[in-house]
């Protein structure tokens, strides 16, 4: 499946991939949809990577869409060690490739490459298809315990909150306002619960903020009615939380969420695009708060996400409410575009 723009999608043949050297080939069991997807989905690759500054590095003019892969190695290409992966194996796939040399790469942030990261479903070609050639560089070992459709959420949105949390040093000492009760901030919520933090969470969408307290929410608030800074300093005795992470996008709730922290608060932003305007004495440097930009995960931290949802058994799989089929990506990506339900993904 392509991204054509304009809102529109195209299933297309293409010749089935056949790995190189350090290579594998991996049959996809599940595809999840990310919100980044919209970018594409609305403006066309092309157009949204100019915006990027990223278009002369597309590998072509034709590339296949999705960035949260899971599936089943099929076939390796020499110099792989079967040791390390072989046919049958389970894999999320990590969803960037650099240069493997750098110190960003050789500790698991390919995406932060000194070179530039090839990103899959968006540079190169993604987990919307059958089969999905990667270097095994990229691959990570998907636990029994956790279903394909759960690595796809891995592989970037719940993968991107775990990386959040571990950015904000975050322990079952602190308090957590989570502004933005999408699939991220729903993931966060989970595992935040899991760690045994009390979480807050802030929307502006009836149906989400119902849905919340089943993902380990203790508070919710709907910022479409009330001002979140006022009642999350209500319900913290006046403090303010100890810690928030934006995952709404937009510069007002970015703001909100660096005020609404405590003294020596901590703040993770996640969302893509748009600004944040501050009051850098009154609202950081009076407060001695720390904001963050958190980009997606490492590979070792993605690694730890899987074996902590394992080991905890935290149902990551309740974020999808919707499954497709890869023919109907059309009517699939016209209602992810709503942006009125959970997660989608594709299922093989």
């Amino acid at each position: 499946m392509i991204f054509k723009g304009q809102c529109e999608v195209q299933v297309l043949d293409f010749e089935d991939p056949t790995p190189g050297p350090g290579e594998a080939i991996i049959e996809m069991k599940a595809s999840g949809m990310c919100g980044t997807d919209l970018h594409y989905y609305r403006h066309g690759m092309q157009d949204a990577l100019g915006i990027l500054g990223l278009k002369e590095r597309m590998q072509g003019d034709t590339i296949i869409g999705g960035h949260e892969p899971c599936g089943v190695v099929v076939a390796t290409g020499s110099g792989v060690d079967a040791r390390a992966f072989k046919p049958g194996d389970r894999v999320i796939v990590f969803h960037y490739k650099g240069c493997s040399h750098c110190e960003h790469c050789r500790t698991g942030w390919t995406q932060l490459c000194d070179q530039g990261a090839d990103i899959y479903g968006v540079l190169n070609h993604g987990g919307h298809a059958t089969y999905m050639k990667v270097p095994v560089s990229s691959l990570i070992h998907l636990p029994e315990d956790i279903s394909f459709k759960g690595g796809a959420a891995i592989a970037c949105g719940t993968g991107t909150a775990y990386g959040a949390l571990l950015r904000l040093g975050i322990t079952a000492r602190d308090t957590l306002a989570i502004y933005g009760l999408g699939p991220v901030g729903l993931s966060a919520a989970q595992m935040a619960k899991a760690m045994g933090v009390e979480v807050i969470g802030v929307d502006i969408s009836a149906d989400r903020l119902r849905n919340a307290r089943q993902f380990g929410v203790t508070h919710t608030v709907d910022a479409s009615t009330l001002d979140p800074v006022e009642e999350i300093f209500k319900l913290t005795g006046g403090k303010g939380v100890s810690c928030a992470m934006e995952c709404a996008g937009g510069e007002l709730p970015r703001s909100q969420a660096v005020r609404s922290t405590r003294v020596w608060g901590r703040i993770a932003l996640v969302s893509v695009g748009g600004n944040l305007s501050l009051d850098v004495m009154k609202d950081l440097i009076g407060k001695q708060r720390t904001v963050t930009g958190s980009f997606t995960v490492s590979e070792v931290g993605m690694t730890d996400c899987a074996h902590f949802i394992a080991s905890h058994g935290v149902e990551v799989d309740r974020l999808f409410t919707h499954e497709w089929k890869l023919d109907q990506a059309a009517e699939a990506y016209a209602d992810f575009n709503q942006q009125a339900g959970g997660k989608g993904v594709f299922v093989f």
